[in-house]
């Protein structure tokens, strides 16, 4: 049957269903965890990311830290940036950037035999910012965090590492599991723009009451 639920209340009715399954399931997520794990669910109707979403200690709080000091978001797809709460995050400082579509991106990606997602990242490790990096497309963006944080020229504050397809995905997300860069990563082949913003929404969203920019910004 058709269930009648008022449009300021879809949202809330689905977290309610949401977490009335995971209960069905057996599935008990980590308090610290919750938030995203939950609207990530939301996002995508996929249980299967209560599973396989690895967070490394103490991520959520290490995330929501970055953006109280003014952190910006680097994403590897428009579709991503525009999913992202921009004025949330602008109200503790920080901006959301995408240089895939760039002009000049694509033609120096073209001249160095690189992909834009390579360049891109190199883009984004001279904003002289902290950058949270939230990755759910390219997994050679993923592989160029690596091999600049490897060389030593450059070490990304944190990376949120949901790319999702078939070749290379699985590889580029383990080369940061279990590594001393913060993340937030989904094992396997599952992912996308979409889980990307989702999980920046939701540290965003949670941000303690009483930091910059807190509970009560829109």
């Amino acid at each position: 049957m058709i269930e009648f639920v008022k449009p300021e209340e879809i949202e809330a009715r689905s977290f309610e269903i949401i977490a009335g399954e995971l209960a069905e399931r057996k599935i008990k997520l980590a308090a610290e965890n919750k938030d995203v794990i939950m609207r990530v669910i939301h996002t995508t109707a996929d249980f299967d990311f209560a599973q396989t979403l690895k967070f490394s200690p103490d991520a959520v709080k290490v995330a929501r830290e970055l953006i109280c000091q003014g952190a910006h978001i680097v994403t590897d797809t428009n579709m991503a940036k525009a999913g992202i709460n921009k004025r949330r995050l602008e109200a503790f400082g920080g901006q959301v950037h995408c240089f895939m579509a760039d002009e000049d991106v694509a033609a120096e990606a073209k001249s160095r035999g690189l992909t834009r997602a390579a360049v891109s990242m190199e883009r984004a490790a001279a904003l002289g910012k902290k950058v949270i990096f939230a990755l759910g497309n390219a997994p050679t963006a993923l592989i160029s965090l690596h091999e600049m944080k490897k060389c030593g020229i450059y070490r990304p504050d944190f990376v949120i590492g949901v790319p999702v397809g078939f070749v290379n995905v699985v590889a580029a997300k383990e080369l940061f599991l279990g590594g001393d860069v913060p993340y937030i990563i989904n094992e396997g082949r599952k992912g996308g723009s979409t889980v990307a913003a989702a999980i920046c929404n939701a540290l965003l969203y949670g941000m303690p009451a009483g930091t910059r920019g807190g509970e009560g910004a829109q």
